[in-house]
Order: structure tokens, then C-alpha cells, then sequence
């Protein structure tokens, strides 16, 4: 893979208004335009949880345009190539996911859905607070990859273990 190249990254997610979208301004914020994310799921609630937003915020992350959409975007010949596809939830592992233009590669990076904890704000707001340093974290160890002269097989088993850092709700990270 070129070195001067924009490397495009879609981040899944079955609602598409938590995880994958915190993935995606994250990726575009420390991406410094070596890196253009994107975020959809498979069944989108239509709108990004309000806690994902006020999370991003309070991260100094930009949240402009960001919005949930359906994977089915990204899936159609005039839609931007990915190069990277990864799956942060484990429903939307599981599910069969549509054929990606340009064969991108693909790992899965569970962390738990912070949309589902119940409870006082304090515990919603940490779990939000968690999967933003899970996915930070898995970022910063992506982007640290030698992208351009890394083969393909061993750059699939350094995507995989990065989906086995702390936070992973797999017992093992697998392919998406």
C-alpha cells in the first residue's frame, strides 16, 4: 500500500449510533489525512445515541456529520473503496455483511455496546467513556501498523490481535 495514500476505514456496528460511530470521528480526528473513517450498521437506529455525541464532545472531537446509516451506503459501486473493514460489535461479526468493493481487509474489534448499560448517567457516561478508550487505543495501534510495506497475511494477524486488546468481548478476535 502506498505511503502517500488516504486509507479509507468503515467501522460496523449493528445500530450504527454508539461504537461505530465513536470509531469514526475518532479515526478522522487523529487520522492527521492519512486516514478517512466512516461508520454505518446493518439494522441503523436512525440516529446517533446522545451520549456518543456529548462523549465525542467532551473529547474535544469534532461530531459534525456524523449521522446512523445503513451499511448498504457502502456497498455500492459508486461508494468510497474501504480499505479497512472492522466490525466493533458482536452481532454485527456474526451477521453476513454485503460484498465490499476492492476486497478491503477486514477484523473484528468488539467492545461492549455502552448504549445498553442502564443506571445512574454516571455508569452510561463511563461505559461511553470506556469504549472511546478502547477504540482510542485500538486506533493509535492501528495507525502505528507499517501500512505500506506490511504484507497481507501478516497485517490480518496484527488487525486480529488488535481486536484482542483490553476491552475485547471476544474470547478470541476473528475475522469480520
Amino acid at each position: 500500500m502506498p505511503a502517500d495514500r488516504v486509507y479509507n476505514v468503515l467501522f460496523l456496528c449493528t445500530g450504527n449510533s454508539a461504537r461505530s460511530i465513536l470509531g469514526e470521528a475518532l479515526i478522522n480526528h487523529v487520522g492527521n489525512g492519512r486516514f478517512r473513517g466512516f461508520s454505518a450498521g446493518s439494522m441503523p437506529r436512525g440516529e446517533v445515541h446522545p451520549m456518543t455525541l456529548a462523549t465525542l464532545k467532551n473529547a474535544g472531537i469534532s461530531i459534525e456529520g456524523l449521522r446512523s446509516k445503513a451499511w448498504d451506503e457502502f456497498a455500492i459501486s459508486d461508494a468510497p473503496k474501504m480499505d479497512f473493514v472492522f466490525t466493533v460489535c458482536d452481532n454485527a461479526a456474526g451477521e453476513a455483511c454485503p460484498v465490499w468493493p476492492g476486497q478491503p481487509m477486514t477484523a473484528h474489534w468488539g467492545i461492549e455496546d455502552p448504549a445498553a448499560v442502564t443506571g445512574p448517567e454516571f455508569k452510561q457516561q463511563a461505559a461511553f467513556e470506556d469504549a472511546l478508550t478502547y477504540l482510542r487505543n485500538r486506533v493509535a495501534a492501528f495507525m502505528s501498523l507499517p501500512l505500506e510495506s506490511i504484507d497481507r497475511m501478516a497485517l490480518t494477524s496484527k488487525l486480529r490481535g488488535i481486536g484482542a486488546m483490553e476491552g475485547s468481548t471476544s474470547k478470541s478476535a476473528g475475522a469480520a
